[in-house]
């Protein structure tokens, strides 16, 4: 059994298809299923069966994909390893983060980490909060940030970094948008502008809503924080927004409005496997954390 032939067999296995995951490999379709095959004779099973264009993994097939991942995890962790012991100012840290804290927070801190380190590679992951944990578990990434911090883990712990306000964001023309503070159930009446299911700020605003004694009707559902802001500030509903996700500049701009009861907020913190060590470049990562966010919070 070859290396190669666990690469391959990942990325099918992710993709679904294996002109996709040629494409990604940069190798020709022919090469990929060759060495499926080859991995499938070897193995004396199947591993996917076809359904329409696409393949699914045989029940033999999801059990190799969880030992295989572990494999090639554990053999990028390796190579990293040897890197940071010839030099561990010039590692790779793994981070994972949330779509609402790529606009802004993470560039400015890794920008900030970098003057310092600036060696240092990353390699981002971003994701839902789900797909975090669960990159997190399978040792994909090594740091995530993620909102809400998660109480208690059986894999995961971690630090809170900082608590972030959220606000009313209404169209420009709103009554209300002149106001210096609103209660919510001001607007129980309104169309709300929301992120889908499994965002994390999706729950965190229906609790609010539920808190001021109201379901909030949904008009709208997205997916990004620009996206909820646009269509906010063109007059599509109301909703609610992180202080970080309205620092921008553009045309269309909702107007923002404190809210004070209930007093709506998210943690956000950095968390990283219970089990197992930091690399020496992401201990080093961690603690910049630790203190970039405390000296913000003096800052305030």
């Amino acid at each position: 059994m070859e290396l190669r032939q666990l690469y391959y067999f990942v990325k099918v296995a992710r993709k679904e298809h294996v002109t996709q995951a040629a494409e990604e490999l940069h190798v020709a379709q022919s090469a990929v299923s060759r060495q499926i095959h080859q991995l499938e004779e070897e193995l004396g099973v199947k591993l996917f069966l076809q359904k329409g264009r696409n393949l699914q993994l045989t029940p033999v097939g999801h059990l190799f994909l969880k030992r295989a991942e572990v494999i090639l995890a554990d053999l990028d962790r390796a190579v990293v390893e040897i890197h940071e012991f010839l030099d561990p100012e010039k590692g790779e840290i793994r981070l994972g983060f949330p779509h609402s804290l790529g606009v802004s927070l993470i560039p400015q801190v890794v920008a900030a980490f970098r003057k310092h380190h600036p060696n240092v590679k990353f390699r981002f992951r971003q994701g839902m909060y789900p797909s975090l944990i669960r990159d997190m578990v399978k040792g994909e990434i090594d740091l995530a940030f993620i909102s809400p911090f998660p109480d208690e883990h059986e894999h995961v712990c971690g630090q809170v970094l900082l608590t972030e306000e959220l606000y009313a964001i209404l169209p420009p023309t709103h009554a209300l948008a002149g106001e210096s503070s609103i209660q919510l159930n001001q607007l129980k009446d309104e169309t709300f502008v929301l992120f889908s299911e499994g965002y994390s700020l999706r729950p965190i605003v229906w609790e609010a809503c539920q808190e001021a004694g109201f379901t909030p009707k949904i008009g709208f559902e997205g997916e990004e924080t620009e996206t909820i802001r646009g269509l906010v500030a063109a007059g599509m509903g109301v909703s609610l927004l992180p202080e970080m996700a309205l620092h921008h500049t553009g045309i269309l701009q909702p107007a923002k409005v404190r809210v004070e009861q209930p007093h709506v907020t998210r943690n956000i913190g950095i968390i990283h496997r219970s089990n197992e060590k930091l690399s020496l470049v992401a201990k080093v990562f961690h603690g910049f954390l630790l203190h970039y966010f405390n000296e913000k919070k003096h800052e305030e």
